[in-house]
């Protein structure tokens, strides 16, 4: 199914920037349109698969900050929302945002009943609170599809009270990220004369820590601490990895706009490379990222 298009040009026009640009690993306006069936895909198949054992490590390191103000951007489909929620003292509140509207949805749809949790769509960029309004401001696997990670970062530092931390996570390197490396190398031979290159572009694109370091500095953060983390990337079978990212990430959309009717045969190639590496069985490989923790004094 593809996109919604009164969602997708929403979506576009919510985070319109002129200084978007393409190739060389420069993100795209269409690298941040999660819309159709993307986010049941995403939820679906990439949380399991890369997101969760994340969320519960971010989940466990916000919650040790005790914070009685809690401001989620990037939420995506909520894996950090549930695993965080929980462990917040009674009478937190918890405001979740995300650009994406579909995402919102499909997160407010998973999470139980919580009368402290606000889901609202937001710009990361120009954040609708007041200064210095939480404790926390966390962001899983978000920043890399900011635009202007810079005007994100000084938000961010606006919206938290003195003392305040800033916690987010990025993903390292595509090449510490096994099954993310193995499908668009495949989809490399399968479209050699254009090939998707959105992972490596957008979501591994982000991973230089002396320039994370020096751009939250540049916003006003102060003891900023990175942490290098590996985890393990498990499934089944070999295609729902290969189906987690044609399918349920914004590759799917450069895979159609290649060919419309190739995404399946796509999936299908990558699958067969994965399993090629990998075995026919379940699969396990390396995924890699940064956990990041930064102060307002």
């Amino acid at each position: 199914m593809l996109p919604d298009p009164v969602r997708v040009i929403s979506a576009v026009m919510c985070y319109s920037r002129d200084h978007q640009m393409d190739g060389g690993g420069v993100m795209l306006e269409t690298d941040k349109v999660f819309a159709g069936s993307i986010p049941e895909n995403y939820d679906r198949y990439m949380v399991p698969l890369i997101f969760e054992p994340f969320a519960e490590d971010l989940a466990q390191r916000a919650a040790c900050l005790s914070p009685s103000a809690v401001l989620e951007t990037a939420a995506g489909t909520g894996v950090v929302t549930r695993a965080l929620a929980p462990k917040l003292s009674p009478g937190a509140s918890y405001v979740a945002t995300d650009l994406n509207q579909p995402m919102l949805d499909c997160a407010a749809s998973r999470q139980t009943p919580d009368s402290c949790i606000k889901w609202r769509q937001a710009d990361a960029l120009a954040l609708p609170f007041e200064n210095a309004a939480f404790d926390l401001v966390c962001c899983q696997f978000g920043a890399m599809f900011f635009p202007d990670r810079s005007s994100a970062y000084r938000e961010a530092k606006r919206v938290l009270k003195p003392g305040g931390h800033f916690l987010f996570n990025v993903w390292d390197r595509i090449e510490e990220n096994v099954f993310a490396d193995d499908v668009t190398n495949a989809l490399a031979k399968l479209f050699p004369n254009d090939p998707p290159r959105f992972l490596a572009r957008t979501p591994h694109g982000y991973h230089d820590t002396a320039l994370i370091r020096r751009e939250l500095e540049e916003a006003g953060f102060s003891r900023v601490v990175i942490e290098t983390r590996a985890e393990q990337s498990r499934a089944s079978s070999p295609r729902l990895p290969a189906v987690a990212y044609c399918q349920g990430t914004l590759l799917r959309n450069e895979i159609e706009a290649r060919d419309a009717g190739k995404l399946e045969a796509a999936t299908d190639y990558a699958a067969s490379a994965i399993a090629g590496k990998h075995g026919s069985g379940e699969v396990a490989a390396k995924i890699q990222a940064h956990v990041i923790m930064a102060a307002v004094i």
